[in-house]
């Protein structure tokens, strides 16, 4: 039998090693990217929904003309609108630790 020359052997355990590095560093990687794009934009697309409802809201209760005038009526379809809002965010919480629970 004739033995393998050390470079040969050298070369065969970097190609191991690169392999070995690549398969447990950049692919890990590669995935974590995709589901950090994906968080990133429902995220983003999540605050876009919730302002857009908060606004939308606001503009409700300011149409109505039990608000109306220059009392300080006026002020509460603010305050209902920070309260929808307040409550939107308490749902989204209590619904990412049930989430949190379920995983863990």
């Amino acid at each position: 039998m004739a033995k393998p020359a050390p470079l040969e052997g050298a070369q065969e355990i970097q190609t191991m090693l690169v392999s070995y590095a690549k398969q447990e560093t950049v692919e890990p990687l590669k995935s974590l990217g995709r589901y950090l794009s994906f968080g990133i934009a429902g995220s983003i697309l999540t605050f876009m929904g919730i302002f857009f409802v908060g606004l939308g809201a606001l503009r409700f209760f300011q149409t109505l003309e039990v608000f109306g005038g220059d009392s300080w009526a006026s002020m509460f379809p603010y305050l209902i609108a920070l309260a929808l809002l307040l409550l939107s965010i308490v749902l989204i919480y209590s619904a990412m630790s049930r989430a949190k629970a379920r995983i863990a």
